[in-house]
């Protein structure tokens, strides 16, 4: 049965809020590039036109959706990175905020998958409004990142954190791409070894890489 349309400004947020949450899941069994407008329209049990008047188009409602993942994030780091990052060395400090944020992200295929798809094809199809207002809100999150990176990195410059928040999403992102191969891709592998050797696994990658950049990073604060 569909929805009745919503009326008062409560209704909207709480249609809003359900498209939200049928995109999330159904992300969590295919990728971005399967998610359509008429499929989300028909997990929510609306027409397109319905969607349309909550959101400007489908990758509206996917930047949205990257917004609250990346919120849920940070949220999550705020809680787990005093426990994880202890280590009273600098050097193992790095690695050990590297390891945990290449595992936090890992563990949200969603929100890498987004991340993956946001340049490319998020950015295109919607009005500059979404854009700014989307913008605006990946600033906010990764000065927020900034901050929980230094309260564990005391050395690194307010400027070195910000620049290290802002690497992350676009490293998440493109590493995420790149990882996740075709079946064309895996066949390849199977077949020839020499191939194989190219396939990346991401959470090692972006640990390997996030610990680099730090280490690049505080040098050069230092």
């Amino acid at each position: 049965m569909g929805f009745q349309r919503a009326r008062s400004a409560e209704q909207r947020e709480e249609r809003r809020r359900a498209i939200l949450g049928t995109a999330e899941a159904m992300l969590r069994e295919a990728p971005v590039a399967d998610l359509t407008l008429t499929a989300l329209a028909r997990g929510s049990c609306l027409a397109k036109s319905a969607v349309l008047r909550y959101f400007d188009s489908r990758e509206a409602v996917l930047l949205e959706l990257l917004v609250a993942e990346w919120q849920a994030l940070l949220t999550e780091l705020a809680e787990r990175l005093p426990a994880a990052v202890t280590a009273d060395d600098p050097g193992a400090r790095r690695e050990e905020l590297a390891g945990a944020l290449a595992e936090a992200l890992a563990a949200r295929p969603v929100l890498c998958d987004l991340a993956a798809a946001q340049a490319a094809v998020l950015e295109r199809n919607v009005s500059p409004g979404v854009v700014a207002r989307f913008k605006r809100a990946a600033i906010a999150a990764t000065e927020e990142l900034a901050d929980l990176v230094r309260a564990r990195l005391p050395e690194l410059t307010a400027e070195s954190a910000f620049a290290f928040a802002g690497a992350l999403a676009l490293t998440t992102g493109a590493l995420w791409a790149h990882s996740q191969p075709s079946a064309a891709m895996l066949a390849a592998y199977d077949s020839d070894p020499e191939l194989a050797t190219l396939r990346l696994d991401f959470t090692g990658t972006l640990r390997e890489l996030l610990a680099v950049l730090l280490a690049g990073l505080a040098a050069r604060a230092g």
